[in-house]
């Protein structure tokens, strides 16, 4: 099997009101890198693409046709407070306050789109 390089075999792909927003918050709160912006003629984000670490997190902007579509997303972090921190000040709402779990220190946020992130570290 082929996959392109710099991709992983199954990647995310959310379909959002304000893509732009989503590629943002992914760059302010994990330090995103944004790999790929292809733009509807109004300006909008027809398909961008961000790397946190190893991953690939594919977007694009809801339209009539594809209306949005949100979803969640399970992040390891060097700092859960640090990463819960910055995503609160970022527009993110709490889902779950942070708290030390048998799997690690976890807690969630809804960002300013309407996805979820299960922030947790080691």
């Amino acid at each position: 099997m082929n996959v392109p390089k710099g991709h992983q075999r199954l990647m995310p792909y959310f379909i959002l009101d304000g893509a732009e927003k989503f590629v943002e918050f992914t760059k302010s709160v994990f330090g995103a890198e944004e790999t790929a912006r292809h733009l509807h003629p109004d300006g909008r984000i027809m398909h961008a693409e961000v790397r946190i670490g190893d991953s690939v997190i594919m977007v694009g902007n809801a339209t009539e046709q594809w209306p949005a579509s949100t979803g969640s997303l399970f992040i390891y972090v060097e700092d859960a407070d640090t990463a819960y921190q910055a995503a609160l000040r970022e527009g993110a709402t709490a889902v779950l306050e942070l708290e030390d779990k048998e799997y690690g220190r976890s807690g969630g946020v809804k960002d300013p789109t309407g996805v979820t992130w299960w922030i947790t570290s080691l």
